[in-house]
């Protein structure tokens, strides 16, 4: 209960802190800002298990404008990062985003990147993941709704994994809401 708590009122703050954001931000560099609250290491998704607290993380994440169009959307290139408040696993990362918006305003959005984190590269705690590198593959994974021309609601997913380049390979999943302002 107390995570609920804790997700519905970062998923408040980060909608406020991003609506409050520069315009002069726009001047054709940044496209867009996300902010959101996610669950931690969310147990039976793409790595199968939890190991680490049940926290809610911050994410935070700005989309610039360059893009190359692809499949019936564009790639832009995407930086970000997120927070643990409890001591587990946070990490920043560099993506390639895809992203196809329809005319109705929904979205879906994917990429590839790479990810640096804070987590145990080897198992070292029986509460912490055996990430098996510091530097590992993110896969974002995001479905939504454009409200209006700057508004944004979303559902997100990422994921962190050595893509068993290494021993160990736990990966850790990520799962909750965010909020993004296009400029």
């Amino acid at each position: 209960m107390r995570w609920r708590l804790s997700f519905a009122v970062s998923l408040a703050f980060a909608a406020m802190a991003a609506g409050t954001a520069a315009p002069s931000l726009a001047n054709g560099f940044i496209r867009e800002i996300k902010l959101g609250a996610l669950a931690h290491d969310v147990d039976g998704l793409w790595s199968g298990f939890s190991r680490e607290s049940e926290a809610v993380d911050l994410n935070g994440e700005v989309i610039f404008s360059p893009s190359l169009p692809f499949l019936w959307g564009a790639i832009r290139p995407a930086l970000g990062g997120t927070i643990n408040f409890q001591g587990d696993t946070s990490h920043a990362y560099l993506d390639a985003r895809w992203e196809i918006e329809t005319p109705s305003g929904v979205f879906f959005a994917t990429g590839i990147g790479a990810a640096v984190h804070t987590g145990d590269i080897h198992l070292e705690s029986p509460d912490r993941k055996a990430l098996g590198s510091r530097v590992l593959l993110h896969v974002p994974l995001e479905v939504g709704v454009r409200l209006d021309e700057h508004h944004s609601f979303s559902v997100y997913f990422e994921h962190l994994s050595n893509a068993n380049l290494a021993d160990e390979n736990e990966g850790i999943d990520y799962l909750g809401a965010r909020y993004g302002y296009r400029f």
